[in-house]
C-alpha cells in the first residue's frame, strides 16, 4: 500500500506507482469529496470523456428553465 505525508504547506505528492497506475499526468484536475472520515480524490473528467455518455438518451418531454416558473 502506498502512503504520503501531508507536509506544512498542506500538500500531498501522490506516489509514482498510483500515477502511474491511474495514469495521472501533471496539471490534471481533480476534484475532492469528502466521505465519512476520509476523503475520494477524482480526476474531473474533460469533454473528451464526457462524450457519447447520454447516447440514446430520451429528449422527449424535456424541460429547461423557462418551465420551471
Amino acid at each position: 500500500m502506498a502512503t504520503a505525508t501531508l507536509s506544512t504547506k498542506f500538500q500531498i505528492s501522490i506516489p509514482k506507482e498510483v500515477r502511474d497506475q491511474q495514469h495521472w499526468t501533471a496539471g490534471q484536475e481533480f476534484v475532492f469529496i469528502p466521505k465519512g472520515k476520509g476523503v475520494l480524490l477524482m480526476p474531473v473528467p474533460g469533454l473528451n470523456d464526457l462524450r457519447g455518455l447520454a447516447e440514446g438518451a430520451n429528449a422527449e418531454n424535456y424541460r429547461d428553465r423557462n418551465d420551471r416558473f
